[in-house]
């Protein structure tokens, strides 16, 4: 058993430098005892999952010129994630407006190799499997 995750959730990336807060829109229209439940389908770039302050991944192209650049002193560069798949695994038996609700385990990686999880849920209520 899990926590679901809900709007405000602290989220982490493997290579960002700084925590960050889940958005979750009100169009899944189920609360959580107060802010909305995340589904899997919440992991859009600047809408769902803002970025980590500065980026440490040499897979990102800018941080990989600028440490270039910097005659190969690793050279972190602004975060910007790109996301190109839903959070998995999410929750087998919990639906979220016909969505799989997205609990504590959930993983999500970015194009950039970093794997961003959940270290907060926001909420400590509710579990889902």
């Amino acid at each position: 058993m899990a926590f679901c995750v809900c709007a405000g959730a602290t989220c982490a990336c493997s290579f960002g430098m700084t925590p960050s807060v889940l958005i979750v829109t009100l169009e899944n229209r189920v609360l959580s005892g107060g802010p909305p439940m995340a589904t899997i389908m919440d992991f859009i770039p600047m809408k769902n999952i803002m970025p980590f302050g500065m980026c440490s991944s040499l897979a990102n192209p800018q941080v990989a010129a600028a440490t270039a650049a910097a005659f190969g002193v690793l050279t972190p560069m602004p975060c910007m994630p790109v996301i190109p798949a839903p959070w998995t695994p999410g929750s087998p038996t919990v639906q979220v407006a016909g969505r799989p609700a997205l609990n504590q385990n959930s993983r999500v990686t970015c194009v950039w190799a970093g794997v961003i999880q959940i270290t907060n849920p926001g909420n400590t209520g509710i579990f889902v499997s």
